[in-house]
């Protein structure tokens, strides 16, 4: 987020307000794991994988590129909606130079394809998701977790996804990767990128960003269906899934106070940790009420908005 958004008042509750499932799990300590667990699995995706590899952010400046990703992302679930939709519109942007060949199939990619964007964006509201009924508070209710879907397809509204192709359930999230399975691979480039996402080289990481990648590994693998982890090769003992859980349960709830995650976050990715700290504020909007993409769209045509810095 931009200096400017970060100084600007706040305007609305952004889409989803307090009280909100979005508000509640994206800016929970849970979502650092989740976070891991989604851009490993972006990789399955080929032609995500092509685009990254093609890029090759991760591995120049991986502490950088994946705290712009997460910021973005709990932006997009915390902020003002001008802000959200801000930030999106840039990210889309730089997206938009993302083009090339994806040598399995020879065929040209986009990260801006709307195929690719939705398993981007229902693996990061997933992996959230499943990482706070694993390592947090344990499952939402029902009525929470019908809002939670109602509200992911919202925030698709920010990409290049149709919002009527997002899951809107649970049952229908299984139905979308039974869908997808037999389109998803791995290669040499896609292996190489998720291993190095799940324990990032101390010597080409900033080292506190290896260190922590390192130890939430275990946890963020434990939380994967073992197609997933044979596919990826990077499968763990069952014994080690067990034994992973009551330790990440105990850190998380050590790390659930402000205090500690944004001091965390500061080391750790400090972009997402002034996203955090700004919306742990709890700073009266100047109109206190829940808006829409479309109504800020309206509002803020494309040209007019906060410049971000992604």
């Amino acid at each position: 987020m931009s200096e400017l958004a970060m100084n600007r008042p706040r305007e609305d509750y952004g889409f989803f307000g307090p009280g909100s499932p979005s508000w509640k799990i994206w800016a929970a300590p849970t979502a650092l794991i989740g976070f891991q667990r989604s851009v490993v699995l972006e990789h399955f995706d080929p032609f995500l994988a092509a685009a990254v590899a093609d890029m090759s952010g991760i591995y120049s400046d991986p502490a950088g590129r994946l705290d712009r990703t997460l910021a973005y992302f709990l932006t997009v679930a915390t902020a003002d909606g001008r802000t959200a939709l801000a930030l999106s519109d840039h990210l889309m942007t730089v997206h938009a130079q993302a083009t090339g060949i994806e040598p399995i199939t020879g065929t040209r990619y986009s990260a801006n394809n709307p195929a690719s964007q939705l398993w981007i964006h229902v693996t990061g509201w997933h992996s959230v998701l499943k990482c706070y009924e694993m390592y947090g508070p344990g499952p939402l209710s029902a009525v929470e977790e019908q809002r939670y879907w109602e509200e992911c397809v919202i925030a698709a509204e920010l990409q290049t996804c149709k919002a009527s192709d997002v899951p809107q359930s649970r049952d229908e999230v299984r139905e979308y990767f039974a869908e997808v399975r037999p389109r998803l691979c791995t290669s040499e480039r896609a292996n190489r990128a998720m291993h190095y996402l799940l324990r990032t080289p101390r010597a080409q990481g900033k080292t506190k960003f290896a260190t922590f990648s390192r130890l939430v590994a275990p946890a963020t693998i434990a939380t994967l269906p073992g197609w997933m982890r044979t596919m990826g090769g990077f499968d763990q003992p069952a014994l080690l899934d067990k034994a992973i859980a009551p330790a990440v349960r105990a850190a998380v709830r050590v790390g659930s106070s402000p205090k500690n995650m944004t001091t965390a976050l500061k080391v750790i990715a400090p972009m997402t940790g002034k996203v955090l700290e700004r919306h742990l504020r709890d700073e009266q909007p100047l109109d206190p009420r829940v808006v829409t993409p479309a109504e800020i769209r309206e509002r803020f045509p494309r040209g007019t908005m906060v410049p971000q810095a992604v």
